[in-house]
């Protein structure tokens, strides 16, 4: 059993930055693949970014590509989301999700196991 807690959401202007961090328990971070999703209201849940267990690989939605970059940190069960030149089209609930298992495709949000509970962040223009 894996529990992610996201943090870093918040209010900013179109133009600035936010960084997300998901902390999660359990000592088999390491061995999990993540992803970062995002929901605005009234519309489906989207993939934003994913990353492989060892880091070595990133995975970014077309629309983020060039301004938020994810990592991970296994040495601190941390991972993060770097946002900037953010949007107002970026204001959503941003949730991070692990999956122990290998994925086929790590935009399909049905490939995470868990799931934390979302931070928001809102954009201004």
């Amino acid at each position: 059993q894996v529990q992610l807690v996201e943090s870093g959401g918040g209010l900013v202007q179109a133009g600035g930055s936010l960084r997300l961090s998901c902390t999660a328990s359990g000592r088999t971070f390491s061995s999990y693949n993540m992803g970062w999703f995002r929901q605005a209201p009234g519309k489906e849940r989207e993939f934003v970014a994913a990353i492989t267990w060892s880091g070595r690989s990133t995975f970014s939605a077309d629309s983020v590509k060039g301004r938020f970059t994810i990592s991970k940190d296994n040495a601190k069960n941390t991972l993060y989301l770097q946002m900037n030149s953010l949007k107002p089209g970026d204001t959503a609930v941003y949730y991070c999700a692990a999956a122990p298992l290998p994925l086929d495709d790590y935009r399909q949000p049905s490939g995470y196991t868990y799931w934390g509970q979302g931070t928001q962040v809102t954009v201004s223009s």
